[in-house]
């Protein structure tokens, strides 16, 4: 494997896209956390906080497959940058306005939500016309996974330290800098000004006519939940526990969890029905939650919920196989887009409702959340079984420049990208 991503990382504007797209990715990675350290600092409450990362997160969730869509139509560089200026706009009127006021903080994180660059699916799509072999575009997205978690990992730290170091506001601020830093690398880069989708078919509904794209974004929405309620509920833990130190661990855990377990899923070629093995990945993933109920002390916590993000991973590894089954030909960014509103508003829903949870009944009860939803994650799985098995997905989809992994069976296809 490292072989592979050495020699994919030579290949001319590979490591400048997949630098710029993780730095760009930033800001979104590591909102929920920034928006919920802000606001504790600023004096609100845990629903408070609960509740303005959820609007961020719904924002977003609304925005990604309508700049997916735009971007699948007018190209990357006219979509991307402009979306991330106005994101960090918005996150940077949050910072200095707090959330005092209500509606002026919602407007402001609902804007930086709205605008959210759909980095994650430009890159993808990159990939082919960069790498000119199929079997180095199939390591691409297993470094993509890696690399990934690698931010996720150092994410919340990177925002307990600035906000260690300075201030929560500060931190909001040098991170959005930061992503629109990024962006600009990306967009500027000959990949991403010559890239064109394939022809697509005119219709309303775009990727989403795909009767299985919808059982999987259905599943997922409720994965995105376990995930959310896990941020707002580690926040009393760590507030009993060691404080913001702890909570960054915790945060960081999730990822390196998921990073672990994306390094080892990517290590093996996969063959069987992909709809099957994520059935059996999602009930491990929900199974794997149910730990942290116990609530010991911080080291030990640290390591259950390392244990808890392990099959993140290759949980949406196999979802984005089951994606670009799916999606329908010329759909490829949008397709990838409605996956991460998906997991976004599931993952705001889930901070949404952990925070009347926490308040109610403490974090014993929010870590409560992350078992249920992932118990009810695999009951929609197990119901539309036969939906994401069926063979016409993939005959949907045609061999294009922007994303055609679908050609091979399963490959070494090991992604960490949180959706």
């Amino acid at each position: 494997m490292s072989a592979g991503y050495l020699e994919i990382l030579r290949a001319r504007h590979a490591a400048r896209l997949l630098v710029g797209t993780l730095v760009g990715r930033l800001p979104n990675a590591t909102a929920a956390i920034a928006i919920v350290l802000f606001v504790r600092a600023e004096g609100g409450s845990y629903s408070l906080a609960g509740a303005l990362a959820a609007v961020y997160g719904v924002a977003n969730a609304v925005g990604q497959p309508v700049l997916g869509r735009l971007v699948d139509l007018y190209g990357q560089p006219r979509v991307q940058l402009p979306a991330a200026i106005v994101s960090a706009l918005g996150m940077a009127a949050f910072a200095f306005t707090g959330p005092d006021s209500l509606a002026a903080a919602c407007v402001a994180v609902a804007v930086a939500g709205l605008f959210t660059p759909p980095l994650e699916g430009g890159l993808r799509a990159l990939w082919p016309s960069v790498l000119r072999k199929e079997g180095q575009v199939h390591t691409a997205y297993a470094m993509d996974a890696v690399a990934q978690e690698v931010m996720f990992t150092v994410g919340p730290l990177l925002v307990t330290v600035c906000t260690s170091l300075w201030s929560a506001r500060a931190a909001l601020l040098v991170l959005n800098v930061i992503g629109v830093l990024g962006a600009l690398s990306v967009v500027l880069s000959r990949p991403s000004r010559a890239w064109r989708s394939a022809p697509r078919e005119a219709h309303w509904l775009g990727a989403l006519r795909s009767p299985g794209l919808l059982a999987l974004l259905g599943a997922f929405l409720f994965v995105g939940i376990a995930l959310g309620s896990i941020t707002v509920a580690s926040v009393p833990y760590a507030d009993d526990h060691g404080g913001d130190a702890v909570y960054g661990w915790l945060m960081a855990a999730i990822g390196l969890g998921a990073l672990i377990g994306g390094t080892v899923y990517g290590a093996r070629r996969w063959t069987g029905e992909p709809g099957r093995r994520l059935q059996v990945l999602v009930a491990l993933l929900a199974v794997c939650y149910l730990p942290l109920l116990l609530m010991p002390g911080a080291v030990a916590m640290v390591l259950l919920t390392v244990v808890a993000g392990v099959f993140l991973a290759p949980a949406i590894a196999c979802a984005f196989v089951l994606v670009d089954q799916h999606a329908p030909r010329g759909t490829v960014t949008e397709a990838f887009s409605w996956l991460v509103t998906t997991f976004t508003v599931g993952a705001s829903v889930g901070t949404g409702v952990a925070g009347p949870v926490v308040e109610a009944g403490g974090a014993l009860w929010g870590f409560a959340v992350p078992g249920v939803a992932g118990g009810v994650s695999l009951l929609v799985l197990l119901a539309t079984g036969r939906v994401l098995a069926a063979p016409g997905g993939r005959g949907v989809v045609a061999a294009s420049s922007e994303n055609d992994p679908n050609r091979a069976v399963e490959p070494r296809f090991s992604t960490g990208d949180r959706a």
